[in-house]
């Protein structure tokens, strides 16, 4: 499984070196994670169903923590080393100091679309797929992750989303309590 790793990441790597395209994915990779947490936040004071948009919000904000929490348990079992320091890719930004696998931008974008899909919001929940991809596959063109790593992020997202659909239910009393706030 390997070999097919790190050839598809790789290959993806090797597409680098248009300045023009280096520079958008260095920029997605970098602003991504920040701009979808403003795009959710936004979203706040937004929509007819205030209540359920809410919900589903900070049902968001525990999937994004709990999958990164997640990811912090599984680097306490594997201390997979980069593309870059395996030879595998060539990196475009610097250095990371923290194993490769698995990879939190790709859990944080994907927690962000899981939970708006589990909670059927799906014209926001795709919106938010599509630029977990793009921030997931900037990850790997700048030779920082494998594809494994964001595949793997991807699914600690969707566990985590899944975890919080069981456990955070609509009309609680923390929840009135927290979808009442501002």
């Amino acid at each position: 499984m390997y070999k097919l790793d790190a050839a598809i990441t790789g290959w993806i790597n090797s597409l680098s070196g248009n300045s023009l395209l280096d520079h958008a994915l260095i920029t997605i990779s970098n602003l991504g994670v920040p701009l979808l947490i403003l795009a959710v936040a936004a979203q706040w004071w937004t929509g007819p169903e205030r209540t359920k948009t809410r919900h589903i919000l900070i049902a968001a904000g525990l999937t994004f923590l709990i999958g990164l929490g997640i990811n912090q348990v599984i680097l306490l079992f594997d201390q997979r080393i980069r593309p870059y320091d395996a030879g595998v890719t060539r990196l475009l930004i610097e250095r990371s100091s923290d194993p490769s696998f698995p990879s939190d931008h790709a859990t944080a974008t994907f927690a962000i679309a899981a939970a708006f899909l589990i909670h059927n919001l799906p014209k926001r929940g795709l919106f938010f797929l599509v630029a977990a991809i793009l921030v997931s596959l900037s990850r790997v063109y700048l030779g920082t992750h494998y594809i494994s790593d964001v595949m793997g992020g991807a699914l600690t997202a969707i566990f985590a989303a899944a975890l919080v659909k069981a456990l955070y239910k609509p009309a609680t009393g923390v929840d009135r309590f927290l979808t009442s706030i501002l």
